[in-house]
């Protein structure tokens, strides 16, 4: 388990991984949580951010040993991912992502998830989806930066899962989570494994994460549409 005094009891879950906090980690996340940094360099410190993120993330995938041949004509004995990979952002705030995964994974397929809250219920609910035909055969990414209640992102697990892709191999990253959607979404799919960049103590009145760092969307996109 890794320690963190922002969860309950000062341990995270086994299948909750957390980045390495280290000092320019810190300095990253303090630089995205200023409401002073402008947009241009919120982009930038949220992309190295994200790459960590996508880095860690596929250290959570399959590998088999591979043997090859060096320029020197000796053998080295190394790994090589096994499986297909797929990425699927939640929209809008995850397409965020995307810039991330393609740079650490060349070719990787990508898919779409849209989930929206339903005023009437306040249920989030399924508006779009557009994901490979094979994803069920694929080790998921699910991207989304901000973990909160967890609502979006238990359904849109719901709609991974339904489509064939099994649980323990989705990897859900994110750039900040709370303990509430944490427990949410694992008490829902324990064998699903998340990856976050920090936690937060917990949600204000309105459902934000605080400290938190605002709005993720609208930071990075420059709009709130």
């Amino acid at each position: 388990m890794t320690a963190c005094a922002n969860y309950p009891g000062g341990e995270l879950p086994t299948n909750v991984h957390l980045l390495a906090q280290t000092p320019q980690l810190r300095a990253l996340m303090t630089m995205i949580r200023d409401t002073n940094t402008n947009r241009n360099d919120f982009i930038f410190y949220s992309d190295r951010i994200i790459r960590l993120l996508v880095e860690e993330g596929l250290n959570y995938l399959p590998l088999v040993e591979q043997q090859i041949e060096t320029p020197t004509g000796l053998p080295y004995h190394g790994v090589a991912f096994q499986g297909k990979i797929c990425g699927v952002p939640i929209i809008r705030a995850g397409e965020a992502m995307e810039k991330g995964l393609r740079e650490c994974c060349k070719g990787v397929r990508i898919g779409k998830i849209l989930i929206q809250r339903n005023e009437e219920t306040a249920q989030p609910e399924l508006y779009y989806s557009k994901l490979p035909s094979d994803i069920a055969e694929r080790y998921v990414l699910l991207l989304d930066p901000m973990l909160a209640t967890g609502g979006s992102a238990i359904k849109a697990i719901e709609v991974l899962l339904e489509t064939g892709v099994h649980e323990d191999r989705i990897v859900f990253l994110n750039l900040l989570a709370v303990p509430d959607g944490i427990d949410a979404v694992l008490a829902r799919f324990p064998k699903l494994r998340i990856v976050t960049a920090d936690v937060d103590p917990g949600l204000n009145e309105k459902k934000f994460i605080v400290p938190g760092l605002g709005d993720f969307g609208d930071r990075y996109f420059g709009s709130s549409h």
